[in-house]
């Protein structure tokens, strides 16, 4: 066997397109570029996280690997962030634990839950990232479409149905994350009655689940009836408190399954950021945190953007922080589409190839980091490179 090989887990996990267009745009140091390709947010995290991580840096207990499964003011405000949308009240020492982002978290679940060959469902589109951590896992990807409309996405509520085998193990719900698909209440019923004849967990990423425009309100599954033994909360600082760098996400679930996710947080990334997790703790307890004035400004951004690409295939997003391009549409592929743009427009953007079965049609706008007055304009420069 030659010293350099590819090992056959990483036989179907691809990069996730956000990486190589996003290294293009830096190494092109132009700023005129338009950056629209990472789900970043120029919005500041609330100003009283910063200052108490800036008060934490030289706090002895801030740089240990102890608690490894997180600070109890962190825990405890995570449980209590749950109990909120959901209803359910959880116990913070033995129904949550703190991990070194949303990612990390998801994959430490896989991790604890999958067996090789166990299937997963997820929709189409979805986050790369997700896709390739569940085949890092020995997990089986099975995707359901969202259905794009003039109004927005729908989940194909049969093709879930008919998805379930009795290889099942586990549905996957990212709500906003990349289409900017919203459930509705009887799409998570459907999600939560096929969980619930299956016998399966739903895990449940909850990172932008109050990123919600036109009055949308929040549905945390675990609020159904029967789903709060079965449904695995992940959430994370990054979106709506804007804590990206902070890299602190939490996972909150049924007790019986939170001991085989300790063992393996501990047995992957051991500890999260310490100098982090006062910070975010204090963000979650805050009342206003910044959400409300964030969503105004990323809801009139969003608009601005529907508004510049109307007479192009886009799919409204009623959450999340990004707008999906159907390419195809147009004749040209969303890889070529992507360079058209960045060589003719000055617009990075993402290919969704690798993002679901069929999300290799769309491209992927996102609308979080730059300002209205950056925005105007763009449609026209996206006609003129498609056309």
């Amino acid at each position: 066997m030659p010293l350099i090989h590819n090992v056959s887990r990483l036989a179907h996990v691809p990069g996730i397109g956000v990486e190589r267009a996003g290294s293009a745009a830096d190494a092109a140091h132009d700023p005129e570029l338009l950056r629209l390709e990472n789900l970043d947010t120029d919005i500041l995290p609330p100003s009283i996280a910063i200052e108490v991580t800036r008060n934490g840096i030289g706090k002895d207990d801030n740089n240990s690997y102890l608690p490894f499964l997180g600070q109890q003011a962190v825990r405890q405000a995570a449980v209590e962030r749950v109990h909120n949308v959901s209803g359910v009240q959880y116990d913070w020492q033995t129904q949550c634990i703190i991990s070194a982002g949303g990612m990390s978290g998801i994959l430490n679940c896989f991790l604890a839950t999958l067996e090789p060959g166990d299937e997963v469902i997820l929709t189409d589109p979805v986050y790369a990232g997700i896709v390739n951590r569940i085949r890092l896992a020995g997990g089986i990807t099975k995707f359901v479409p969202l259905i794009p409309t003039p109004h927005g996405w729908r989940l194909d509520v049969d093709t879930l149905r008919q998805a379930v085998t009795n290889k099942t193990r586990m549905v996957v719900m990212a709500p906003g994350m990349p289409s900017g698909h919203v459930l509705t209440h009887e799409e998570w019923q459907a999600v939560a009655d096929v969980c619930i004849k299956a016998d399966i967990w739903l895990l449940y990423d909850a990172a932008m689940e109050r990123i919600l425009y036109d009055g949308r309100t929040v549905i945390h599954p675990a609020s159904l009836p029967g789903m709060a033994e079965r449904t695995i909360t992940v959430g994370s600082a990054s979106k709506e408190l804007r804590m990206i760098g902070w890299r602190v996400g939490w996972i909150v679930g049924p007790k019986d399954i939170m001991p085989a996710i300790g063992l393996v947080s501990i047995a992957n990334v051991v500890c999260q950021v310490g100098i982090s997790m006062d910070g975010v703790a204090v963000a979650l307890n805050t009342p206003n945190n910044g959400l409300e004035q964030a969503l105004s400004i990323w809801q009139k951004r969003r608009d601005c953007m529907l508004q510049e690409l109307q007479d192009l295939p886009v799919i409204p997003p009623h959450g999340g922080w990004s707008i999906l391009m159907d390419t195809q549409a147009l004749g040209i592929s969303s890889t070529e589409a992507q360079k058209l743009l960045f060589e003719k427009a000055k617009i990075v953007t993402t290919p969704m190839v690798g993002w679901g079965e069929r999300a290799a049609c769309y491209l992927r706008f996102v609308f979080s980091n730059e300002p209205i007055e950056r925005l105007k304009g763009m449609g026209d420069k996206v006609k003129h490179a498609l056309r």
